[in-house]
C-alpha cells in the first residue's frame, strides 16, 4: 500500500440561494487531509475547496481527487469534460434578490419566484457528474426578471420569470402596499431528451435504452401575484397567489403568506406557509432538489425504467400544506427547513433541511444538509435510500485554526451505458475522517 501525503483545501459553506442575503460569507482558506470510504472501500482524498470573496464577487474552487490504496486515481473524478471545468465550482456576483445577481457553475439550490415551478433545484446532486449552469437576475425596481439554465454541456433545464410592479409607473408609486404589488409570469422547460419519457425498452446485453412512449419536453408556465401587506422596520408580511400549468398535463395553484423579521442584531427569522391545490396530473415544485436524479433512471438488471413523467401522469387531484422556516441566531446557529405534505396521500412528504452550528470561541462545529422525498411516516425521516441526499460533518477544534472532523455523505454516482451516457444513478455512501487547517482571508484594508 502506498502512503499518500495529501493537502486538502476544503470549504464547506452550503448556503441556500434564496437566503444568501441573510448571511455574511467570509473568505477562508481551509486545508487538511483525509481517508474516504466509498461504499465501504477506502480511498485517500485530495481536495481543494477554497472560497474567495472580494466585495460582491465570489469565486469557489473545487478540485476533487480520490485515490485507491494502490495510488490510482478514481475513474469517476475525471471521466468527462465537465469534470475539468468544474474545478472552478462557481463565479458569483451579488446575492439572490439583489438588484444584480449572477452565478455560473454549480447551482446548489435555485428557486424561481415563490417556488411553485422551480424550488431548490440542484444541477449537480452527484459528486461524480458535474454540470455547469447559470443564474442571472436583474431588478430595476419597476420590473425585473430571473433566469436559470441548468447545463451548458447538453440540453437541460431552462427557465425565465419576469415581473412587473405596475403602480410604480403611476402617481401611486409612493402609496404604501400599492407601490410594491407585483405580477409575475414564468416559463420553464426541460430540453433534455429524457425529460418526457414514460416508457421504453432496455437491452441488457447491449446496454442501450430505446424509448417507446414519450411526451417530448416537459414545459411549465405560471402566473403569480404578490401583495406586501405590512412593511415596518422590524417586520414584513406578504401574501401571494400562484397558478401553474404543466403543458400536456394538469394544473394547480397555491395561496401563501411570508413573514420575516429584520433589524435585530441577535436573530433573523423568515417563514412561509402555503396551501396547495393540485389538479390531476400535476405536481407542485416539479423541478426540485433531486430532479436530476428523478428525471430518468434505468435499472440495468431488470430493464425497468423509472421517470419523473411517470409519477406526474399518475398524480391524483389533491390538496396539501407546505411550510418553510429560516432561523439565524447571532450568526452561530443557522437552520433552514421546509416540508410538504398532501392530504390523504401517504407517501407525499418532502423534506429539506440545512443547519450550521459553530462560533469562533466554541470548540465544536456541526453542519448538515438533508433532502428526502416520498416520506410516508415519521420513521422514514431516518432512512437514507434512493430518495435521499445527505451531508453531515461534526468537528472539534484542536487548536484555533485546526479542525478534526468526521464527514458523512449519502449521494449518487452515475450509471453509464456503452457510449458513456448517463442512464441512471445509484446511491453512494462516503465516510471521511478529516483534518483541516482553517484560516480566514481578509481583503479589507
Amino acid at each position: 500500500m502506498k502512503r499518500l501525503f495529501l493537502i486538502v483545501f476544503f470549504f464547506s459553506a452550503h448556503l441556500l440561494a434564496q437566503f444568501e442575503g441573510l448571511y455574511d460569507t467570509e473568505a477562508k482558506l481551509n486545508s487538511g487531509f483525509g481517508i474516504t470510504w466509498i461504499n465501504g472501500s477506502p480511498h485517500y482524498s485530495f481536495r481543494i475547496f477554497p472560497e474567495i470573496q472580494f466585495s460582491k464577487v465570489s469565486l469557489g474552487l473545487n478540485l476533487n481527487l480520490e485515490f485507491t490504496p494502490n495510488g490510482k486515481l478514481r475513474a469517476e473524478n475525471f471521466n468527462e469534460f465537465s469534470d475539468y471545468l468544474s474545478i472552478i465550482r462557481y463565479v458569483k456576483y451579488g446575492n439572490k434578490y439583489d438588484p444584480i445577481y449572477f452565478r455560473i457553475g454549480a447551482l446548489d439550490y435555485s428557486t424561481l419566484g415563490h417556488g411553485s415551478i422551480v424550488y431548490l433545484y440542484n444541477n449537480s446532486p452527484s459528486y461524480d457528474s458535474h454540470k455547469i449552469g447559470t443564474e442571472f437576475d436583474l431588478d430595476f425596481g419597476k420590473f425585473g426578471f430571473e433566469t436559470i439554465y441548468g447545463n451548458f454541456g447538453q440540453s437541460g433545464l431552462l427557465g425565465l420569470r419576469a415581473n412587473i410592479r405596475p403602480f410604480q409607473f403611476t402617481k401611486l408609486s409612493y402609496v404604501p402596499i400599492l407601490k410594491d404589488i407585483e405580477f409575475g409570469s414564468s416559463i420553464v422547460t426541460d430540453t433534455d431528451n429524457n425529460s418526457g419519457i414514460i416508457d421504453g425498452d432496455y437491452d441488457i446485453n447491449k446496454n442501450i435504452f430505446i424509448p417507446t412512449k414519450s411526451v417530448g419536453n416537459i414545459t411549465i408556465i405560471g402566473f403569480d401575484i404578490g401583495l406586501p401587506l405590512v412593511r415596518t422596520s422590524t417586520f414584513d408580511l406578504d401574501f401571494y397567489f400562484d397558478y401553474t400549468k404543466i403543458l400536456k398535463f394538469g394544473n394547480g395553484s397555491a395561496l401563501g403568506a411570508m413573514i420575516s423579521s429584520k433589524g435585530f442584531s441577535f436573530i433573523n427569522i423568515k417563514a412561509k406557509l402555503e396551501r396547495r391545490f393540485n389538479g390531476n396530473k400535476y405536481m407542485p415544485s416539479y423541478f426540485n432538489s433531486l430532479y436530476e436524479i428523478e428525471r430518468f433512471q434505468v435499472d440495468t438488471e431488470t430493464g425497468k425504467v423509472k421517470t419523473k413523467t411517470q409519477l406526474l401522469a399518475a398524480s391524483p387531484e389533491s390538496k396539501g400544506y407546505f411550510g418553510e422556516l429560516l432561523i439565524n441566531i447571532l450568526g452561530t446557529f443557522k437552520i433552514v427547513g421546509s416540508f410538504q405534505k398532501l392530504d390523504n396521500i401517504t407517501n407525499s412528504g418532502i423534506l429539506h433541511l440545512w443547519t450550521l452550528v459553530g462560533m469562533d470561541n466554541f470548540p465544536y462545529v456541526f453542519r448538515a444538509g438533508y433532502d428526502k422525498l416520498s416520506i410516508k411516516e415519521f420513521m422514514d425521516l431516518f432512512k437514507a435510500n434512493e430518495n435521499s441526499y445527505v451531508y453531515a460533518e461534526f468537528g472539534y477544534k484542536l487548536y484555533t485554526h485546526l479542525l478534526f472532523s468526521i464527514v458523512y455523505s449519502w449521494n449518487f454516482t452515475p450509471i453509464r451505458n456503452n457510449m458513456k451516457e448517463i442512464i441512471g444513478y445509484k446511491t453512494q455512501k462516503k465516510l471521511e475522517p478529516r483534518l483541516s487547517f482553517v484560516y480566514p482571508i481578509s481583503f479589507k484594508k
